[in-house]
C-alpha cells in the first residue's frame, strides 16, 4: 500500500515539477543556492503534507498553495537574515539585460513581476498558468472578487513597470 502511495506521489510530482520550478524562480530569482534551498524545503513539504492531500481537489492546485506557502515561509525566514539594501536589491533588479527580442521581454516581464509584494507575485504567476479566479481564490485563501480587483491592480502595476524610460 505505502509503495503504491510513493509511487502515485512521484508520479504526480513530476508531471507537475514545473510548479515548483517557476515559483522558486520567481520568488528567490537572485541567488542559485537560495533557490536550489527553497526548491528542496518545497519538496520536503510536499511530501510531508501529501497524506492530507484531499482527491477532491486537483493535485496541481494543492502543490500550488503548499508551494507557495513553503517559499513565503522560507523567504521571511531568510529575509531575517539577509542584509541586501533595497537600493542594491533595486540596482540588481533594474540591470540591463544582455537578451535580445522576446528573451528579453521575457526577462523584463519576470523582473517588474519580482518587484510585487508576495501575494501579488502569487496570484499573477497563478493567471499567467491560466488557473481560473475560483482556483486563484482557493490557492492564496482570498475571495473571488478580490482575486479580480488584484488582477487589475497587478495588470496596470506591470504595464507601468514594463514601459521604457
Amino acid at each position: 500500500m505505502a509503495e503504491t502511495v510513493d509511487r502515485d506521489f512521484i508520479r504526480l510530482l513530476n508531471e507537475n515539477m514545473g510548479i515548483a520550478v517557476k515559483i522558486s524562480r520567481l520568488y528567490f530569482n537572485g541567488c542559485n543556492l537560495d533557490r536550489e534551498d527553497a526548491l528542496q524545503e518545497m519538496m520536503f513539504q510536499l511530501w510531508k503534507s501529501y497524506p492530507q492531500f484531499k482527491r477532491g481537489s486537483k493535485f496541481s492546485t494543492w502543490m500550488y498553495s503548499v508551494c507557495l506557502n513553503t517559499a513565503l515561509t522560507f523567504r521571511r525566514k531568510q529575509s531575517k537574515s539577509d542584509t541586501i539594501s533595497i537600493d542594491e536589491e533595486h540596482e540588481r533588479l533594474a540591470s540591463p539585460s544582455q537578451e535580445t527580442g522576446f528573451e528579453d521581454e521575457l526577462n523584463r516581464l519576470n523582473l517588474a513581476i519580482s518587484t510585487l509584494s508576495p501575494v501579488n507575485k502569487a496570484v499573477i504567476l497563478l493567471y499567467l498558468d491560466e488557473m481560473s479566479y475560483d482556483e486563484i481564490a482557493s490557492v492564496i485563501g482570498i475571495s473571488r472578487s478580490n482575486v479580480s480587483v488584484r488582477l487589475v491592480r497587478i495588470k496596470k502595476e506591470l504595464e507601468l513597470k514594463m514601459k521604457p524610460f
